[in-house]
């Protein structure tokens, strides 16, 4: 029997690891053992997104929470450590760039247990983004390497991580897009609720530290989405991070009064938005790439993508947050503009398939 832990803690992870868990619960001789740090614990953001991916309940849920990145580090890696000296799996898999990343990484390499990250190999280059660190980390502690694009693969070897620990699998993400696009197409009935027609609204999300911790950046953002609102209907699900950020700065209603604002989404509602908006304004990796599997165009409002692939592509359009106008125009730009390749860099579907694949070898 061959057992796995896998830890997750974040909604992109979850997504990830549905994928994933459906493909090992199906494989006869594998038990995995899955473990929530518990770093997104809000109902919208953790509990419904288990029940609509149809993730099994967590066999550990660790209760984290909040905080500073070092005390939520520390305390992922002192709890994970506990489930490990329980458990004693054969691997322990690790998702994306997280503190639930990194922590579950750091604890089973300093217990001499094999580490599998799946998403590996991404690199904006920008190391004051501490994702970029918890990247390099783990990619670095990492027995195997589930790289999801050719282009992660060149970065892994240009940091000379040996061969025969890289593995080309594609993206486990597109797996779930495939698999919960349908779903969602069934189940979900967010834009009956909001009001929305396909193609007729922006949808919008802002999380990231860099832009909401930023009170330059925070208005600048917000200035430019409230204005592009007077054109077109702007759809917002409102991270608790961001939330706190507009009250705090005292733009939350101003904002409120000009975009449709959501509580944070269930993952079959959030998918559903992102397949009928016309566009999408983003600071997420993850609803990057989610925007490129729906053929939605996407502006995502950061320096810097890991997800280079997709700006060759002309899917993706780099707006820098440092002014309102730039990010109008780059929004009214590809509103219109519809010269976008074909080209699909992220696999067939069946990224899962080859992650347990290499577990088992």
């Amino acid at each position: 029997m061959l057992k796995i832990v896998s830890v997750v803690g974040a909604r992109p992870q979850f997504i990830k690891a549905a994928a994933v868990s459906r493909v090992l619960k199906s494989a006869e001789g594998v038990n995995e053992i899955l473990v929530h740090t518990g770093q997104h614990y809000d109902a919208n953001m953790s509990h419904v997104f288990f029940e609509e991916l149809e993730i099994p309940r967590p066999d550990y849920n660790l209760g984290i929470g909040s905080g500073t990145h070092g005390a939520q580090t520390g305390k992922m890696l002192e709890a994970i450590e506990k489930v490990l000296l329980e458990e004693k799996p054969d691997w322990v898999l690790v998702y994306g760039d997280t503190n639930s990343t990194l922590a579950g990484a750091l604890a089973a390499v300093k217990l001499h247990i094999p580490v599998a990250h799946v998403e590996a190999g991404l690199r904006s280059f920008n190391r004051h983004m501490p994702e970029e660190i918890n990247r390099v980390l783990t990619d670095h502690a990492s027995d195997l390497l589930f790289a999801p694009t050719k282009t992660a693969v060149m970065n892994l070897r240009h940091e000379g991580i040996p061969e025969e620990r890289i593995k080309l699998v594609g993206d486990v993400m597109y797996d779930a897009a495939l698999f919960y696009g349908k779903k969602a197409e069934l189940q979900s009935q967010i834009l009956n609720k909001l009001g929305l027609k396909p193609k007729e609204y922006v949808l919008a999300t802002v999380h990231r530290a860099e832009n909401t911790d930023d009170p330059v950046r925070l208005k600048v953002i917000f200035d430019a989405l409230c204005e592009i609102a007077g054109e077109i209907k702007v759809v917002l699900p409102l991270h608790p991070r961001t939330r706190e950020a507009l009250i705090k700065s005292a733009m939350y209603d101003k904002v409120a009064s000009s975009i449709c604002l959501t509580e944070p989404v269930g993952y079959l509602d959030m998918v559903m938005l992102e397949k009928n908006a016309r566009l999408i304004a983003t600071d997420s990796g993850g609803v990057q790439k989610e925007a490129f599997f729906y053929r939605v165009p996407c502006v995502t409002l950061r320096e810097e993508t890991e997800w280079v692939e997709l700006v060759e592509l002309g899917w993706n359009f780099l707006t820098s947050p440092i002014s309102k106008e730039t990010i109008i125009a780059g929004i009214r730009y590809n509103y219109i503009n519809h010269d976008r390749s074909e080209h699909y860099p992220y696999g067939k579907g069946n990224s899962a398939e080859k992650v347990l694949h290499f577990l088992l070898k």
